[in-house]
């Protein structure tokens, strides 16, 4: 007789522009919970585990952006299925081996609650580790962007600060970012809905490439 295995469960994923799920975390600075970061950005991100050679120049990197963040009103939180007496021996290492302190908390998601809420196992690559995910949160707690990579690919730091500040400039300003936007160059104005607003947006001298695409300078 023929057993057919039934396929793996889907992990649900949250949804952006949405409230962020809630959680109620060990960490290694005491309990934390989503709600603590209220009035701030946070980037929340996941690896797969300590003592690993990817998470740990990770760990070194987003310890080197903390402050750069930090001036931008944002908080930083970790994440992964290790126990917080890992965790704690881990962030200990890095400081004596590479004399970088983690100011950051990580939280310790032995039962994978958090990983699940957020959709952070890919049982396809890992059924016991977290994917290298990123997840930004905004001031009011709504899930605003979300960034998944390989095992294998560490992630860019300057990509952290670049979505925050994209994100935060598009809010102040109504407004959209092009590709490789960087702060101090134009940004894009929403496209006109109507014909009498396409012609409108012509002659508003915004540098436009045509009537949907155009540019300012903030």
């Amino acid at each position: 007789m023929t057993v057919i295995e039934e396929p793996e469960a889907r992990i649900g994923l949250p949804r952006l522009n949405e409230p962020a799920p809630e959680f109620d975390a060990v960490t290694t600075h005491g309990a934390l919970k989503l709600a603590d970061f209220e009035g701030s950005w946070l980037i929340l991100f996941s690896h797969p585990a300590d003592f690993t050679p990817v998470c740990t120049t990770e760990f070194i990197a987003f310890a080197e952006i903390y402050p750069e963040l930090q001036k931008r009103g944002c908080e930083l939180i970790g994440l992964s299925i290790d126990s917080l007496y890992a965790h704690i021996a881990w962030v200990r290492n890095i400081e004596e081996k590479a004399g970088v302190k983690i100011p950051f908390p990580v939280i310790a998601d032995l039962d994978r609650k958090v990983a699940t809420a957020f959709g952070m196992v890919m049982p396809g690559e890992s059924k016991t580790e977290a994917s290298r995910c990123v997840f930004v949160i905004d001031p009011k707690g709504i899930l605003r962007a979300m960034i998944y990579y390989p095992l294998s690919t560490g992630r860019n730091m300057d990509e952290m600060l670049r979505l925050i500040d994209a994100l935060q400039t598009a809010d102040a300003n109504n407004v959209a970012t092009p590709a490789n936007w960087r702060p101090g160059d134009k940004v894009l104005v929403g496209a006109p809905k109507t014909t009498e607003l396409a012609e409108e947006r012509v002659a508003e001298g915004l540098e436009c490439v045509d009537w949907y695409l155009c540019k300012k300078s903030l």
